[in-house]
């Protein structure tokens, strides 16, 4: 699948960029997307908002599995950056996420 393809289809399918590696991680991780951007749903509607990197811990799955689900999320209108910030695991100030009612 060419770069312009992949962006046509995105958010619903995860993006790349045009390298070699950048295309096979998004085709690994596209059997799994839809599936985890459920669960990051379901856990901001049982847990209330929370950074990517809470929502990968509370999931127990690698968090840049999950940073680009939320960036997904936004783009589909389903979830919202609340305006608060937390500190992810790195140190750095991370958007706190929220469902959109």
């Amino acid at each position: 699948m060419t770069l312009d393809l992949l962006d046509l289809l995105y958010p619903t399918t995860p993006a790349a960029r045009d390298t070699d590696t950048s295309q096979e991680a998004a085709a690994a991780i596209k059997p799994a997307a839809s599936y985890l951007r459920e669960k990051v749903i379901g856990m901001l509607h049982s847990r209330g908002p929370m950074s990517a990197d809470s929502l990968a811990g509370a999931l127990g799955v690698d968090r840049l599995s999950i940073r680009p689900r939320t960036s997904e999320l936004r783009k589909m209108g389903l979830i919202e950056d609340t305006g608060i910030r937390a500190f992810n695991d790195s140190g750095k100030r991370a958007i706190v996420w929220g469902v959109i009612k």
